[in-house]
């Protein structure tokens, strides 16, 4: 169990001693989720993100801005579910920005495990960006989630859950390397077996490793919808 917390104190390290001037951007991260299981434990997903800035700047200075657009993305995966809780999944993301259609390519690996009323699950995944005259970025990722009901033992129609993710990013861009953090409490409601919402933050920091250290604050709507 010490493990499984291990990268939870490494995260809070990072954000001690990263106070101070550095870079800072807040905004929201609303999502659509839609999910189409298919025959021999395959299926498909689709999930497009709209990404928008309010405040954008530099702390203890006057460097700020506020409104911006950044884009929207449009996310294709096929996954096929092996064993009893693992799934191989991959695809493409298509982002659209102002200037560029950004693409992706997505690998990912996950394992669920059910602990009495909660659950864990371990996310391996590693994805490639290719945007117009620039270096292709590799990052390798890990996600751990830990979810459980709010009532009862299961989540149910009509409750509410809890869900809590930590995830990891290596990034590589041409001869340079640097490590994302990302934290995102969040709370859900189920609509139906089908269809549910959930609400939280998700916090992420990055480029501390150069001493050029950017967070950012984001405000994330998922609305999950299975067909």
């Amino acid at each position: 169990m010490k493990k499984r917390y291990a990268f939870l104190v490494l995260f809070l390290l990072v954000i001690s001693i990263s106070f101070g001037q550095n870079r800072y951007q807040i905004g929201t991260l609303p999502t659509l989720n839609i999910r189409k299981s298919l025959n021999n434990n395959w299926q498909l997903n689709f999930k497009s993100e709209f990404r928008q800035l309010f405040a954008e700047g530099i702390t203890n200075s006057n460097q700020n801005s506020g409104y911006d657009y950044v884009h929207t993305d449009a996310a294709f995966i096929v996954s096929k579910k092996v064993g009893l809780n693992n799934k191989l999944a991959g695809g493409f993301l298509l982002r659209f920005t102002d200037n560029d259609v950004i693409k992706r390519s997505i690998q990912q690996f996950t394992v669920i495990k059910s602990l009495n009323t909660y659950r864990l699950g371990h996310r391996f995944a590693s994805d490639q960006t290719f945007e117009t005259d620039q270096d292709m970025q590799f990052r390798l990722r890990y996600r751990l989630t830990f979810d459980l009901p709010l009532n009862g033992q299961t989540v149910d129609p009509t409750e509410w859950y809890f869900k809590i993710s930590n995830e990891y990013l290596n990034i590589f861009k041409g001869n340079i390397y640097d490590l994302e953090l990302r934290l995102s409490p969040n709370f859900g409601y189920v609509f139906t077996d089908n269809n549910k919402l959930e609400l939280g933050l998700e916090y992420r920091i990055n480029n501390f490793i150069n001493n050029d250290t950017r967070q950012r604050y984001w405000l994330t709507i998922g609305w999950y919808l299975s067909l």
